[in-house]
């Protein structure tokens, strides 16, 4: 494996367009507050990284599909890593929001 291929990012918008084809699927934004009302991709749900043990109430079933995203795709992975241990078998970083192609909601 190349060191070009070590560095690919995920892609955001494969990720939206997959999350959109799994009924029940949740897409979660991991950044703060105020960077989720400044603009989101619509239907995602907003759980700042630091709060992520939220995620148990809000989803109690983990087998729940959980699409998770940020602004560059480091806090969304770490948020996945966090998911993981606390029993979802089911989630995936997605990226960052910057490499968005779509119309964001606010």
């Amino acid at each position: 494996m190349s060191l070009f291929g070590f560095l690919k990012l995920p892609d955001i918008n494969k990720g939206v367009e997959e999350y959109s084809s799994l009924e029940g699927a949740v897409l979660l934004d991991v950044r703060d507050k105020e960077e989720y009302q400044a603009g989101h991709i619509p239907g995602a749900v907003n759980i700042p990284r630091d709060e992520i043990s939220r995620a148990k109430e809000m989803f109690p079933d983990a087998e729940t599909p959980i699409f998770a995203y940020c602004y560059s795709g480091r806090r969304s992975d770490i948020a996945v890593t966090a998911l993981k241990k606390m029993g979802y078998q089911n989630v995936r970083n997605i990226g960052g929001i910057t490499a968005f192609k779509g119309e964001l909601e606010k």
